[in-house]
């Protein structure tokens, strides 16, 4: 953006506010919301004339882009402002009908009513809309600033400065360095040496002792005292040892640090301290939380105990690897007080690079040596994972060999881009490896502790720490470890706050903005609405409509039927509480509604044989039923399917198409009343009379058995072995054929024995035509095999033997085959 188009800018936006009628939709704001707009314009415009000089630090950058984020707050939560009268507005217009065509006229009165409802329509609109361009306008100034800030920051990235290694910059890097000390040292000689601070001590003396005397103790006496208090909290119970034991570790980092801050409180009190020496004391408590939390990580990741090991090292190496991650701390803290003085005493390029090199080797000889610790595990840990915490120290066995190879590259690339003159880069390489791998380090020791918690809390003990709820809760550290990781890696807080003002911002579909309060919204006013409906399905299933004379398949549709309209009713309401207006998405709605009935027309047609079900009730749950060769009890009918039980206790899906387009046998439907039929059959030579006697005595006597319309014996015909007969009967529940028909039988096979009626049994005469030729053919064999076999032949059977035994049926169907 060139000069001349912001002057101009400039010099129409002032003749707009000063005349009032040239913009009159700033015209029509209130006083309070023009006096603002006019600040954001004067804001505005020195932002874009430091935009395009770039001559701005970036410090300056930074905060003229958080007072610009402010306004763009401001403008984005005016965009909703007087949401619920412009619907109204807008509703009332709709009453009204549509305003007449050109040529045409309506009522004085309507006409009058419909212009001032257009007014005050327009007077509503006006703050939303100027919000909606200042927002514009405030978001790209941001984005702007945003880029300026990123490209110097990657071009200071990838500068190449002096090499550390030229033996030119050791002078002179030395001899900076030896200043900056100096001055330390001779400020704080000076301040001591004065008498105002010897009359200051001497005044506060008494608070000087008092918190010199708390430090010590808690420096000297604050691991001994860590360790009373964990006995005394192991008395509530040892299953939360591991919990108590978390307890003490972190005791051991607070007591000591809280010595810390009152030991820097003190020194400050004392006044003792220059300008260098007080910016240095402000930044000891930051360092010496950095080396306690590092010591405190070494501790828990490495035990040295097999059942709280997190992360195995070889055996004999356990403190030599807590020793290196101390020194990454130290490490971490020299480099913090060089940035520091620099940022002080202005500090050259060349003294920069030679101070920060040892620093940059130093940390990435710890990552390679703490690689290559860690790649020699003990076997014992690496075979056994099937022991109390082996899903979890697999886990974090994974991940940490995943960080470790990326750290243990780092440390060969980082020196040598330092070597090079890159040092920034180097720098931005080695120290946020070693911050990731602390934050991962904490993560997996926050996980195992509130795994430890839940164990204690449930009463799982150390199990919990497999449970699903240690995985959640890792998945959950991790999502929120995120925004660290960013910041770690070289991401602005501004960045993290902009990604955050997008995500409440929402995105636009059509007409309609969705943001994260109006999915919250949705939400929950679903959940609720599903629940009330939950609620009353529940209610009425169990309280209400057993009391009634409603059969169960009707009770099953009434209650099913209120569960899909109470689901739709949560919806319909949850989309207008969260104020989605879903019509502009009306005519992609129908053209993706075809493709989606040609993908899902078997699902949309069992869905609607679903409700075809619940209200013409052809079939109703607990029917007796026979679809497709299957037969059984309807258990259950959902949207999809019907669930069928059959009569060897197994579940058959069955689509509900095939119940509305398919034949079904429905043999409870209305009533359970039934037919049973029972065939028997009797000798020939029996008296037919006699026989439909005993059976209509043997049908009439049965509870089952249904007087009206009475039981009927049927004479069926004369059968190849017998006459046959028929029992049918009509049951008063059909449920119960099966035994019915089993009693009547056991009945039948009684009678007839008191009666003397025979029930016959198949029989068969065979005839054979030629047994002579049959016995000629049977001796030539014989002899035949004779003469192969004397010793071994079997003795020859008589020709009587092929007489056939007209008892044996099984053996007459034998010689007739052959």
């Amino acid at each position: 953006m060139t000069p001349i188009i912001t002057a101009l800018r400039t010099v129409l936006l002032g003749l707009a506010l000063v005349a009032g009628l040239a913009m009159p939709a700033l015209a029509q704001l209130n006083a309070e919301s023009r006096a603002v707009y006019q600040d954001w314009l004067k804001t505005a415009n020195r932002a874009e004339e430091v935009i395009d000089a770039r001559r701005a630090s970036s410090a300056a950058l930074e905060t003229l882009r958080t007072e610009l984020a402010g306004y763009r707050q401001n403008f984005l939560d005016a965009r909703t402002d007087n949401g619920a009268r412009i619907k109204t507005l807008e509703g009332q217009l709709a009453a009204l009908g549509e305003p007449p065509a050109e040529g045409e006229s309506e009522p004085e009165d309507i006409a009058q009513l419909r212009s001032s409802l257009e007014q005050q329509l327009k007077d509503l609109k006006v703050p939303r809309i100027v919000a909606e361009e200042a927002f514009s306008r405030a978001n790209g100034l941001i984005t702007e600033i945003d880029k300026i800030i990123r490209e110097r920051r990657t071009r200071k990235l990838l500068e190449r400065g002096p090499s550390p290694l030229n033996p030119e910059n050791w002078p002179g890097a030395w001899r900076t360095l030896s200043r900056s000390a100096g001055s330390l040292l001779n400020e704080t000689a000076t301040r001591i040496g004065s008498a105002t601070t010897a009359e200051r001590i001497q005044n506060s003396l008494p608070a000087l002792l008092l918190l010199l005397v708390i430090s010590a103790l808690l420096l000297l006496r604050g691991r001994p005292w860590a360790h009373a208090a964990g006995d005394y909290l192991r008395q509530f119970g040892s299953s939360g040892r591991g919990v108590w034991g978390f307890v003490v570790s972190l005791l051991e980092v607070i007591l000591p640090f809280v010595g810390i801050l009152l030991l820097t409180a003190a020194i400050d009190l004392s006044g003792i301290l220059g300008f260098r020496g007080a910016v240095l004391l402000d930044h000891i408590p930051g360092w010496a939380l950095l080396i306690l939390s590092f010591h405190w990580l070494g501790n828990q990741l490495f035990s040295g105990r097999i059942d709280n090991d997190l992360v195995p090292v070889q055996e004999g190496r356990l403190n030599e690897t807590r020793l290196m991650v101390d020194i990454l701390a130290v490490i971490l803290v020299l480099q913090d007080a060089l940035s520091l003085m620099e940022n002080i005493d202005n500090i050259p390029a060349e003294a920069h690079a030679v101070a920060s090199f040892p620093l940059i080797m130093g940390a990435a000889l710890v990552l390679l040596r703490l690689h290559r610790i860690g790649a020699k595990r003990r076997q014992q840990q690496s075979e056994d994972d099937t022991d109390e915490d082996g899903a979890i120290a697999a886990g974090a066995n994974r991940v940490m060999t995943m960080v470790r190879r990326a750290t243990y590259l780092l440390g060969f690339v980082s020196p040598v881009l330092a070597a090079f003159g890159y040092v920034n880069a180097a720098e931005a390489l080695i120290y946020p490896a070693a911050s990731t791998l602390a934050l991962l380090a904490a993560l997996l020791v926050l996980q195992r502790f509130l795994g430890d918690v839940y164990g204690w809390l449930s009463g799982k003990g150390s199990e919990a720490r497999d449970s699903l709820f240690a995985v959640l809760i890792g998945f959950l550290l991790v999502t929120l470890a995120l925004p660290l990781l960013a910041l770690i890696w070289g991401a602005r807080v501004a960045d993290l706050t902009e990604l955050w003002s997008r995500f409440l911002e929402g995105f636009q579909i059509g007409g309609t903005r969705i943001s994260p309060t109006a999915f919250l919204t949705f939400a929950i006013v679903f959940a609720i609405g599903y629940a009330l409906t939950r609620l009353v399905q529940g209610s009425l299933r169990n309280s209400l409509l057993p009391k009634t004379k409603i059969d169960p398949g009707g009770q099953n549709a009434i209650t099913s039927g209120l569960g899909y309209v109470g689901i739709f009713l949560a919806a319909v309401v949850a989309i207008s509480m969260a104020g989605l207006d879903l019509s502009s998405l009306a005519i992609v709605a129908g053209a993706l509604s075809v493709g989606i009935g040609f993908g899902l027309q078997t699902i949309v047609s069992n869905f609607v044989s679903g409700i075809i079900l619940l209200i013409e009730r052809p079939v109703s749950k607990g029917d007796w039923i026979e679809v497709g060769g299957l037969m059984g009890y309807v258990r259950d009918i959902s949207v999809r399917s019907t669930r069928i039980e059959t009569f060897d206790r197994t579940d058959v899906i069955v689509p509900n198409s095939d119940l509305i387009s398919g034949t079904v046998t429905n043999y409870t439907r209305g009533n359970t009343v039934g037919r049973v039929i029972v065939p028997v059959g009797v000798a020939y030579g029996t008296d037919p009379r006699k026989v439909e006697a005993v059976l209509n005595e043997i049908a009439k006597a049965h509870p089952m058995v249904l007087l009206n319309p009475a039981p009927t014996v049927v004479f069926q015909g004369f059968g190849a072995d017998s006459l046959d007969f028929e029992i049918r009967a009509i049951l008063r529940d059909v449920n119960w054929v099966l035994s019915v028909k089993s009693d009547l039988n056991y009945e039948i096979a009684k009678r007839f024995e008191e009666e003397g009626i025979e029930i016959p049994f198949m029989q068969r005469d065979i005839w054979i035509r030629n047994p002579e030729a049959l016995a000629q053919a049977k001796a030539a064999s014989s002899a035949e095999a004779t003469a192969a076999a004397p010793a071994a032949a079997p003795p020859k059977p008589d020709l009587d033997d092929l007489q056939h035994d007209p008892d044996n049926d099984a053996e007459g169907e034998a010689d007739a085959d052959k």
